[in-house]
């Protein structure tokens, strides 16, 4: 059983405390910090917590706390890992884990200094679509991958820091992309290196420093492509999508705005419908169990099950900082209008990988391109010459 002091109790700390008393059932949260007294003495009230205030280090420095789950504001998790590091105290840390690699490095560095447990919150990482497609992939059924996408776009997140670039670190790319990133390199393998970016990125329609619109393409060191695309300007809701395409086959995963449930409604009597829905009218999209749809109840599972069993999470501190490292790039690539190259200073995946090439022998002069039956009825091949190059067409006897 954990006993965990949540810091922060606003959007995302509330979803947490969620799921974090929902599917184990037996960790608790029993402290929560919060910059603002109402807030703390609130979340209190709602969720049971003893212990409360507006002293960060005090919450997580009390002796009945046995996980710190950080849900700060960006510029804040920083703080309040060097203060887990200093009080020995485990921790899990929601994303970005930093607002740049630097910052995200130095906590890492923390973590292992200080010999504590180290989790990053990436929930969309340990959906159950996710988790599915995830296996599938790593069992081989669709070959060598050669592309994964994820796109996350919604009408903009819930707090006002986010909007701050100071607080926040960045706009749009930092807050979604973050998700977009690791779903890709996921698939991709985490132990393939990300070695360049190039992206685009604009403030379209916010009044705001940061980027609200962006899209990217993150060349990794087998010749796979990561691309994400991630908006605060999307109208309509939250738009969770991934496609993974291999040599053999190819995944498409919608994770929340069209997941099968539809249901219309004249506003009567209608409320809270699902996260970033923008209406309670008209054909809506719920979610049937929001909190697991998005990752959190097999996230907390595998973070505080890794923790007592000494092993690593799914994802670690480490994971946080090669993301975060990733969008480094990115945010470079946007102001050069140029491919940038993905500074890891610390990487422990695989070295010297160089992209794949497969060819498909069809006999020994011919390289197979291509087989297929025609709308005519004829089975058609496409061959490649071995020796000359030469393409060819060639229609086998119908049997």
């Amino acid at each position: 059983m954990q006993q965990i002091a949540m810091l922060g109790g606003g959007f995302i700390g509330r979803f947490y405390a969620e799921s974090l008393h929902g599917q184990r059932s037996r960790d608790r949260v029993i402290a929560i910090y919060a910059r603002r007294e109402e807030t703390a003495q609130k979340f209190a009230t709602d969720y049971g917590c003893t212990i409360w205030s507006t002293d960060m280090e005090a919450v997580i420095a009390h002796p009945d706390v046995t996980m710190v789950c950080v849900a700060l504001p960006n510029n804040l998790h920083a703080i309040a890992v060097e203060l887990c590091a200093k009080h020995k105290k485990n921790v899990v840390c929601t994303k970005p884990l930093g607002r740049t690699a630097e910052e995200a490095l130095h906590m890492m560095q923390l973590v292992e200094e200080a010999g504590i447990f180290g989790g990053y919150l990436e929930d969309l990482c340990y959906s159950p679509k996710f988790l599915k497609a995830l296996e599938t992939v790593k069992n081989g059924a669709l070959g060598r991958i050669l592309w994964a996408k994820s796109r996350e776009a919604h009408p903009g997140p819930h707090s006002n820091w986010f909007w701050d670039k100071e607080q926040a670190g960045g706009g749009c790319m930092l807050d979604l992309g973050c998700h977009c990133v690791e779903i890709a390199r996921s698939f991709i393998g985490k132990d393939v290196r990300p070695v360049e970016v190039m992206c685009w990125a604009a403030t379209q329609v916010k009044p705001i420093d940061a980027e609200d619109h962006a899209i990217a393409l993150v060349k990794y060191e087998n010749g796979a492509i990561g691309q994400f695309e991630v908006s605060w300007v999307f109208r309509g809701g939250m738009d969770l999508r991934d496609e993974v395409m291999g040599t053999e086959g190819t995944i498409w995963i919608n994770n929340f705005l069209r997941t099968g449930f539809e249901m219309y409604s004249s506003g009567k009597g209608a409320d809270y419908v699902a996260e970033k829905a923008e209406a309670n009218s008209g054909w809506l999209f719920p979610v049937g169990d929001e909190v697991n749809d998005l990752g959190y109840n097999h996230m907390f599972t595998d973070m505080f099950s890794a923790c007592e069993e000494g092993r690593e999470p799914a994802e670690t501190f480490y994971d946080g900082y090669v993301v975060n490292a990733i969008l480094d790039a990115a945010y470079k690539s946007a102001e050069t209008k140029q491919w940038e190259p993905v500074q890891l200073p610390v990487w422990r995946g695989q070295e010297g990988l160089t992209q794949e090439k497969t060819l498909t022998d069809y006999d020994a002069d011919h390289y197979l391109i291509k087989e297929e039956i025609t709308h005519d009825g004829r089975h058609k091949l496409i061959l490649k010459e071995k020796a000359g190059g030469k393409i060819v067409e060639r229609d086998l006897p119908v049997s």
